[in-house]
């Protein structure tokens, strides 16, 4: 009984401990990144723009979806600030600058694009356009977070050697800004370095040791929250910022700030830009969610994730703050955590704003260097991503190319146009393994009615004269020629080929039938044919018809040796079964390139079956008038082994053997 009271009161105790400890890394992990963000959007906006995309989290939590500034949108926001109010100019001739000073025209400008770009994406969940989602594929999805990880990496670099670059967004932002950071690099604080550096390799350790010992410790060792107190301690009681040059947070205006309407003018100069701001910011949040959701095995609603961030982004602007999205570094905090359901966002809301309100002040010491290597260290989990190339190459080289094209574009031409390149390289390799599909030719497995391919196995069973042809595909405009040479390839000969060569020898023979005896035998044939000569013409749609021997005195065998001046394909085919239990559709273009291949085989004697056929598939050969006098609906068969049991029954003599006697044909 005391046993079981200790046991009560310790758990109570590590719930209460691992509770304080989540409490105080929401407290902190919300007002890091907002920090952060606000440098990178832009040098003069207040601290305290950056907190409100954490203050109207309250807000979404009811559409169960989390939001917080990003590194790169404030990049992108930051672009169009210091485009309509740059730092040594005049401003864009805006009405509503008039009278504000140019802190206030830049959060005015920031707050309106976010605005905006809360529109563009409430209006694509409201139209359901979050069906989008389902074409950003997994290795998409790494490779496009991998890519924002290198982007928030670089943009860090100038708070951990304490150099002043201004922020760089579009093509190949990122090489320009390391331009700026290398020319710069004799410039470094030392003080910043040496801080950033001991931060990282600490902050390193202690969570390799909590992801090592999470089983014996009873709560994650907060060492992000232990070091930021430490920090400011530290750079407080040396005075850092006077005595060694650094970059500190500086001066935080406690409370928030009465609303104000967005700027109707801002709004048209600014709506190219903000259209890919909310693309990105949407992108970006659902890939990160869908890495976890795989994780932890639940599902997203993209329409539900476009309605959420549109509501928040424009209820946030309306209290002067900039885009919000989602970051890396407090996601991994969160789930590290142990926070999983809504009570954690609505519990971390709570807390951003009351340290918001009230506890703001005390961060005022913090370095900005002490901020960048906290978010670089929590950035290791997306840049272990890159091992992911050698396994994908490995096992599936289109999709290593999906991810390799996605992570260089997004790296390279920014992250809108990134997704943009990714997009059209995943559906690149789409296109290209429907119209270059592995095609097979299957055999019986020995004691089985099963049917693979002849390469995968050594003792598999072929039946004599007949070929099982299967397409993993559908068969559309693209790949119709395809299929027809890889079928050509398959049984060995080309069906037209050999039909006109028929046509013309047939031709020839009847020529001199006219010429000779009518009462000639097919013994004279060979006598004949020495006489034949190339004088004539045919027409090439003549030698396409099926050949007419019903006039001759004689039956002529084709797949019987014929005379040597009879130059004919020899055919041993005399059955062709095509699987189609992976053609899910075919167009218009597909349908009358196989209605022509099919009559190119019967034309040649050739019995032609189709296997496991769908129904839609069916359906629309019958509407688009498929069937005539040559195809026709019994050549198609439910089952492979049913169509194989008809073939073998019907050429008992030429297919059936002493081979086929251990298997159930």
């Amino acid at each position: 009984m005391f046993s079981h009271y200790l046991w009560k009161k310790n758990r109570l105790f590590v719930c209460s401990i691992s509770f304080f400890l989540f409490v105080c890394c929401f407290a902190v992990v919300p007002l890091r990144s907002g920090l952060l963000s606000a440098g990178l959007a832009a040098s003069e906006l207040r601290p305290l723009h950056s907190f409100l995309p954490h203050a109207d989290i309250l807000l979404p939590r009811f559409f169960k979806t989390h939001i917080c500034s990003f590194p790169v949108l404030s990049l992108m926001v930051g672009a169009v600030v210091t485009r309509l109010v740059p730092e040594n100019g005049p401003p864009a001739n805006i009405t509503g600058f008039e009278g504000l000073t140019p802190d206030q025209q830049r959060v005015l400008v920031a707050s309106s694009v976010t605005f905006l770009m809360g529109i563009f994406q409430l209006a694509m969940g409201v139209l359901q356009v979050g069906f989008m989602v389902v074409y950003l594929s997994d290795t998409l999805v790494s490779g496009f977070t991998t890519a924002a990880a290198v982007h928030i990496l670089v943009s860090q670099l100038k708070f951990v050697l304490g150099l002043t670059v201004p922020g760089i967004s579009g093509p190949l932002s990122l090489i320009y800004t390391l331009e700026k950071i290398f020319v710069q690099i004799t410039s470094t604080n030392i003080c910043d370095l040496v801080m950033s550096i001991v931060i990282m390799v600490v902050v390193f350790i202690v969570k390799e040791l909590n992801d090592r010992y999470k089983a014996k410790l009873p709560v994650p060792i907060p060492i992000e929250v232990i070091t930021t107190i430490i920090a400011c301690g530290v750079s407080y009681g040396f005075n850092f910022e006077k005595t060694y040059d650094v970059d500190v947070v500086g001066k935080m205006v406690s409370g928030y700030e009465s609303p104000i309407a967005p700027n109707m003018e801002v709004f048209q100069e600014s709506a190219v830009e903000a259209f890919p701001i909310a693309i990105v910011g949407f992108a970006v949040a659902f890939s990160v969610a869908k890495v976890y959701s795989i994780k932890h095995d639940y599902t997203i609603d993209g329409n539900q994730e476009l309605i959420a961030f549109g509501v928040s982004n424009i209820f946030g602007a309306s209290f002067r703050s900039f885009a919000a999205s989602t970051a890396l570094s407090r996601t991994a905090v969160q789930e590290s955590s142990g926070g999983k359901t809504q009570i954690a966002g609505l519990i971390s809301a709570m807390i951003a704003m009351i340290v918001t309100v009230a506890l703001g002040f005390l961060l005022e010491p913090l370095p900005r260097s002490v901020l960048g290597a906290l978010v670089i260290v929590n950035l290791k989990g997306m840049l272990m991503q890159f091992r992911e190339i050698l396994y994908l190459w490995r096992r599936d080289k289109p999709e290593c190319v999906v991810w390799v094209g996605t992570c260089l574009g997004a790296i390279l031409l920014g992250l809108d146009l990134g997704l943009v390149l990714g997009l059209g390289v995943e559906l690149l390799t789409v296109v290209f393994r429907t119209q270059f599909p592995r095609c097979s030719v299957l055999a019986n497995i020995p004691g089985t009615d099963l049917y693979k391919d002849r390469k995968d196995y050594l003792h598999i069973l072929e039946p004599k004269g007949v070929k099982i042809f299967r397409i993993p595909s559908p068969i559309f405009f693209a790949n119709i020629e395809f299929f027809r040479d890889k079928l050509v390839e398959a049984v060995g000969f080309n069906p037209l080929r050999v039909l006109r060569k028929r046509n013309k020898a047939l031709r020839k023979i009847k020529k001199l039938l006219q010429k000779k005896d009518d009462a000639i035998t097919e013994r004279g044939v060979r006598d004949l044919v020495d006489q034949m000569t190339d004088e004539f013409c045919m027409n090439v749609e003549e030698l396409d018809l099926p050949s007419d021997s019903k006039d001759l005195p004689f039956r002529l065998d084709w797949s019987a040796e014929l005379p040597a001046n009879i130059n004919v394909p020899r055919v041993d085919l005399h059955s062709l079964v095509l699987d189609f239990s992976a053609v899910s559709f075919l167009d218009i273009s597909a349908l009358k390139g196989l209605k022509t291949t099919l009559k190119d085989f019967l034309r040649v004697d050739v019995d032609v079956y189709v296997v496991s056929c769908d129904a839609y598939v069916l359906e629309k050969l019958r509407s688009c008038t498929f069937f005539d006098d040559e195809i026709v609906t019994s050549m198609f068969y439910l089952t492979l082994h049913d169509a194989m049991l008809h073939v073998l029954e019907k050429h008992k003599g030429k297919s059936r053997g002493a081979v086929l006697a251990d298997t159930k044909l």
